[in-house]
């Protein structure tokens, strides 16, 4: 294949082309668009974008539909003083953000729109850029601004004359100067719990006049730190951050506004009541809405703010006798008429609602996941139905609760909308596909420059067990029925993922694995998102026992119908929460699992973060039991299968000390065990590791599962 800027791993090409290809392109997300935003009015539609399947570094594209014509308005390789932007560093704190987002792209990360949507911002390996489209454009291409040191997470105001960011865990405006005081917190930024379990990546958000702002402040002087080394390189000294433990202090964060003047004023709400700040945002220069949790997360409150006094009201709030469930975006919320739009379930818990002041607009037989925005004065969402593998992109009519397709079919559907205009994402087995729907209905395909998808893979879709526990079945192509296999469990199984999903990439690795000679099954055990409420929630006060009956018992049923599976050479792989279940099913149930490779495994949850471990098994001094039955480390004299344990010696959200604990553990107990570890590798990753470790996996399985 033409391959100009990237060559395959020769030593991974030998061993196999596929994971080879896979590796160079990036999964097959190399030269796909992403990171979509409509400027001026719908007309434009700007997005990130690669210059083909093995380019690494992403420029900033533009499409206008008044022409149809796409342009690159920066392309990181010229704005690079080397010529390849590949050899920038990354400010450390964006690094780290990168990992929160779990974005692999090099180049422009990121970039933000001016009001109108005619200019953009961005950041490039610690310089800060400003790019023009149309008659705003400049000539000469990006304009490189002025910064007091390494910027990251740039954010225009509304006509982009000043443009704030961020640069040593201070806040900065250009031009002008700092406009954070110096007082040892962090400023302006995302903590580790905002930004990898609630959902919120950014720290700062101008007023709609573009005077004002309103900045996070982070204090982090309670958490404890972790230290990192690498022992490739003993010569560079360790690196450290503050990790909010469970059980133990979060970071205090507040949120000021900052006036032009120099006066800060801080929004007053109860704090310490409700610490998690899990979204914040401008709704008119005369108020601020944010939305806060309290630590068990069983309440969300939106909170109205006046930027002049600081003080809060409250206008709505949702709440659950376990926790709020965290995956629906857009919630809550106030409609352009006044009323607050939140999330609820249904009775029984059978589904995920929306609630229009109080009344429920949906009902059991559709599964909201996102609430899109407003579009044509009707609700635009994304939701499942019957089959969770699907996913519909629907109207919602507020004050009728009737509802319409507007993109459906088998597959999983997703929009963004602006001013009438609509991007239409729809994957299936076929592929993905993108469509801009302008406002008065003409239609374009931003171009994508990814590698085609090697394989078109059609899992068996069964629901089984007396819980209807979805699961997926890929056979190795050209299988000849009657030819006993053995079975590769590969998955996650925890909470906030879904596995079974009609969404192609997630089946090309799969697909992989079965023309090795396995048969590959998948499993979304009670606990896993998007099925309903009661499916998630079976998982409070403890992960391992319902998680691993879940595996079994789906396990049993396959095999019950599928007699081609050979349930005495049954292997499983899993990485993060997939790890600590591939562990924990060697562990605890030998009679079912003969082989497992754990990579990335939280081993025990006292060590994980405060936001989702306490989310699901509450504080560790309240519920110790339930933290001591799912911590592996006590298991460790009873492991009597194969067990290949994988750590990144840089993994900042699973830290490698996790899988030493039960290394030594098992080596303490005369266990025999296998470790691999990964200097500089983080939980992403990145950079064909993913690759290069499943070949590892493979031989390792390929002999412990032997006939």
């Amino acid at each position: 294949m033409d391959d100009p800027f990237l060559p395959l791993d020769p030593l991974l090409a030998a061993l196999d082309p596929f994971l080879a290809h896979s590796a160079a392109t990036a999964r097959y997300t190399h030269g796909a668009p992403r990171a979509f935003s409509f400027g001026d009015e719908g007309r434009l539609l700007w997005f990130l974008r690669s210059t083909g399947p093995t380019d690494p570094l992403d420029g900033l594209w533009v499409l206008d539909s008044a022409t149809g014509a796409e342009t690159l308005l920066a392309d990181p390789r010229a704005l690079s003083p080397e010529g390849s932007a590949g050899s920038g560093e990354l400010p450390l704190a964006e690094r780290r953000l990168r990992e929160r987002t779990r974005l692999v792209a090099a180049g422009i990360g990121s970039y933000e729109l001016s009001g109108d949507g005619l200019r953009a911002v961005f950041a490039l390996y610690g310089r800060l850029y400003e790019v023009a489209y149309g008659n705003a454009a400049e000539p000469g291409g990006p304009r490189e601004l002025p910064v007091a040191g390494p910027a990251w997470d740039p954010r225009p105001n509304t006509d982009a004359s000043r443009i704030a960011y961020v640069t040593e865990d201070a806040l900065y405006v250009t031009p002008g100067g700092r406009v954070s005081p110096d007082d040892g917190a962090r400023w302006g930024v995302a903590e580790f719990a905002a930004a990898e379990e609630l959902g919120r990546s950014r720290g700062h958000w101008w007023s709609p006049d573009g005077v004002t702002l309103l900045a996070a402040r982070v204090d982090e002087s309670a958490l404890p730190r972790r230290w990192f080394t690498d022992p490739e390189h003993p010569e560079l000294p360790p690196e450290d951050f503050a990790y909010p433990e469970a059980g133990g202090p979060n970071a205090d964060v507040g949120l000021w506004v900052l006036r032009p003047d120099g006066g800060r004023v801080r929004l007053d709400w109860d704090a310490a009541a409700y610490p998690y700040v899990s979204d914040a945002g401008w709704e008119s220069p005369e108020e601020i809405l944010l939305t806060v949790q309290d630590r068990p997360q069983r309440e969300v409150l939106l909170l109205g703010a006046d930027p002049v006094t600081g003080r809060t009201r409250e206008l709505s709030r949702t709440t659950h006798p376990l926790w709020v469930d965290p995956m629906l975006p857009g919630t809550p919320d106030r409609l352009p008429d006044g009323r607050m739009l939140t999330a609820a379930d249904t009775p029984g818990g059978r589904a995920r609602a929306l609630a229009l002041d109080g009344r429920l607009l949906t009902g059991d037989d559709l599964q909201v996941r996102r609430v899109a925005g407003v579009h044509r004065d009707r609700l635009l969402i994304e939701a499942g139905g019957q089959d969770p593998a699907e996913q519909r992109v629907l109207l919602l009519d507020p004050a009728t609760g009737e509802v319409s397709a507007v993109a459906d079919g088998p597959g999983v559907h997703c929009v963004q909308a602006s001013a009438g205009a609509l991007l239409l994402t729809s994957a299936d087995a076929d592929g993905i596909r993108r469509t801009l729907r302008t406002a008065d209905g003409r239609e374009f395909t931003p171009g994508d420059l990814s590698a085609p998808l090697p394989h078109r893979v059609v899992p068996l879709l069964e629901r089984v067990t007396e819980h209807g526990i979805p699961t997926a079945l890929v056979l190795p192509r050209g299988h000849v029925p009657g030819t006993r296999l053995p079975v590769l469990v590969d998955g996650y199984g925890g909470p906030g993922m879904q596995d079974v999903s009609a969404e192609p990439r997630r089946w090309q690795h799969r697909q992989w694995w079965a023309d090795q000679g396995f048969a590959v099954v998948t499993i979304d055990n009670r606990g896993t998102a998007y099925v309903s409420p009661t499916h998630t929630h079976a998982v409070q006060g403890g992960f391992s026992r319902v998680v691993l009956d879940d595996q079994v018992a789906a396990l049993r049923a396959l095999g019950a119908r599928h007699r081609d599976l050979d349930p005495t050479r049954v292997g499983i792989r899993g990485w993060s929460f997939g790890g600590y279940l591939s562990a924990l099913a060697v562990l605890r149930r030998p009679d079912v699992f003969h082989a497992a490779a754990a990579g990335a495994a939280p081993t025990d949850f006292r060590h994980y973060d405060t936001a989702y471990t306490e989310r699901y098994l509450g504080l560790p001094r309240d519920h110790p039991q339930a933290y001591e039955r799912d911590a592996l480390i006590a298991d460790a004299p009873g492991l009597r299968r194969p067990l290949l344990l994988i750590t990144g010696l840089a993994d900042d959200n699973v830290h490698p000390s996790h899988t030493l604990r039960l290394s030594r553990a098992l080596t303490d107990a005369g266990r025999p065990h296998r470790l691999l570890a990964l200097p500089g590798v983080t939980h992403m990753t990145p950079g064909g590791v993913r690759e290069k470790v499943m070949a590892q996996e493979l031989t390792f399985l390929r002999a412990e599962l032997r006939p």
